[in-house]
């Protein structure tokens, strides 16, 4: 293997600061025992099937390097129709052993001749150099599920990888260093690098081979970099790949690999935001939260939106009204989640935005440190280890501390997990602290509500009492019982 090559990417890892608290702890998986055991279907095995060549029989060609000088060109194209024969990797791995060495040889000296030397992309390569690469990559990927077998799921089950990878790796291998070369003239390639080339690329990001979209990824984002006349339609055409995925399909395996170079993408938009992308980000980015494979590319879409609230910080009121509308109501694992990419978004608020959502966003912390689930407890109560989240609950605690004081006061005593009581404890200190007086309008308010709350319970009771008196009162209920 020649090796994956280290691409440009923006970072996409959800990176914490080093002062922040540590992470939630991991969730266990409790395995149920009651009940009938459910047997899972073994999932197919199956890798991507070619049209084989009829003649496979290659003739090993001269080096390229031993070639004079004025035949190079020419044994350089038939080096790359030789490669756009293709061979057998499933049914019958073993067969034509001697020719898969011939191609995988010829491919790999082709990677290094295209790397260490100048002027070798002339004019009539670029058409061979894209049909050797549509031949040996363009197909028809096979199914993630099948009427004998389960629906492949991402979180669970190992990627079927492709067989014939010594030979794709190479032409993945071979195609970029193409893009890269400094001969590369984009003028020249746009006649076969074209819309229909990028939407079979786009095709095969659904690919099971995480091997293949990490190759894919690097390919597309220098495509994209290079062709201007091709941006609008790449963005268009990812955008349909993200509405058949939330509203038709929630299957694709290459979501996260997109997300990845649309984060890239964004991070390059010019001031002011087009009104397009504005509406990419409403109306994509926040639907693809409500997907339930979400943590499979979640650090990838965060990423994607704290770039978006970089950029123009009048989106973050949209932004957090979107996310509390696809707040995570019974999967407590991806209310996680939520709370790690709303703390990203705070730390880049600015105080004028966060005044306008600071209510129903803390309305929604106190649900969120009052959960029975002490992992979401404890990643709320994290928020207040932020000393720009401290700062801002600061310049507006007289709004805020009377939204969370009633939960945190409740669960400082009622929360059965100890490592909750001591954060909430924590929280209140910091609060105290803040202001003094507000706190202890805030406790004595806390107090007289549970106090009224006594009081009505009791008067509910009498009056249950008194009902029921009158019900053993009644003469027709009597005789009824007699």
């Amino acid at each position: 293997w020649v090796g994956k090559r280290v691409n440009d990417l923006e970072p996409t890892s959800n990176k914490r600061p080093s002062n922040s608290a540590p992470p939630p702890t991991q969730l266990n998986k409790i395995k149920y025992s009651g009940g009938p055991q459910i047997v899972k279907k073994e999932r197919r095995h199956s890798s991507s099937r070619f049209n084989l060549s009829k003649n496979r029989e290659l003739q090993k060609l001269p080096a390229l390097k031993d070639a004079p000088p004025h035949e190079r060109e020419e044994l350089f194209i038939q080096k790359l129709r030789q490669c756009c024969v293709l061979f057998d990797f499933i049914s019958d791995p073993l067969s034509d052993l001697k020719f898969k060495e011939v191609k995988r040889a010829g491919l790999n000296e082709m990677v290094e001749y295209i790397t260490h030397n100048r002027d070798v992309v002339t004019e009539a390569i670029y058409p061979e150099a894209v049909i050797m690469f549509s031949v040996n990559l363009f197909r028809t990927l096979p199914p993630s599920s099948n009427p004998t077998g389960a629906e492949f799921d991402p979180e669970e089950d190992e990627p079927t990888l492709e067989a014939a990878w010594p030979h794709l790796q190479l032409v993945y291998e071979f195609f970029l260093r193409f893009l890269e070369s400094p001969d590369f003239q984009p003028n020249v390639a746009k006649k076969y690098i074209d819309q229909k080339f990028v939407l079979s690329l786009l095709d095969l990001f659904d690919s099971e081979d995480p091997r293949e979209r990490d190759f894919l990824k690097t390919i597309l984002h220098r495509i994209y970099g290079k062709f201007l006349g091709l941006r609008a339609y790449v963005r268009r055409q990812i955008n349909n790949i993200f509405y058949r995925f939330i509203y038709e399909t929630e299957h694709h395996n290459g979501i996260a690999e997109l997300l990845e170079i649309l984060g890239s993408i964004i991070n390059g938009f010019a001031l002011p935001l087009k009104e397009e992308h504005k509406m990419f980000l409403i109306r994509v980015l926040l639907p693809l939260h409500k997907v339930k494979s979400l943590s499979v590319y979640h650090p990838q879409l965060a990423y994607c939106v704290v770039q978006f609230l970089e950029k123009d910080s009048s989106l973050t009121e949209p932004v957090i009204v979107g996310l509390l509308k696809f707040w995570p109501k019974t999967h407590s694992p991806k209310e996680v989640m939520f709370l790690n990419e709303l703390e990203e978004i705070l730390d880049v608020i600015e105080p004028s935005e966060f005044v306008k959502v600071m209510e129903p966003l803390f309305r929604q912390l106190a649900k969120c440190v009052s959960s029975p689930h002490f992992q979401v407890a404890e990643r709320a109560l994290y928020y207040w280890n932020n000393e720009y989240i401290m700062s801002l609950i600061s310049d507006n605690a007289a709004k805020i501390l009377p939204i969370m004081f009633p939960a945190l006061y409740k669960n400082s005593k009622s929360h059965w997990n100890k490592t909750i009581h001591g954060l909430i404890y924590n929280a209140l200190k910091l609060f105290m602290e803040m202001n003094q007086k507000l706190f202890d309008d805030c406790t004595q308010q806390y107090k007289a509500e549970k106090q009224k709350g006594r009081f009505r319970m009791k008067e509910r009771e009498e009056m249950w009492q008194k009902i029921e008196e009158l019900a053993r009162l009644n003469p027709q209920v009597s005789d009824n019982s007699t």
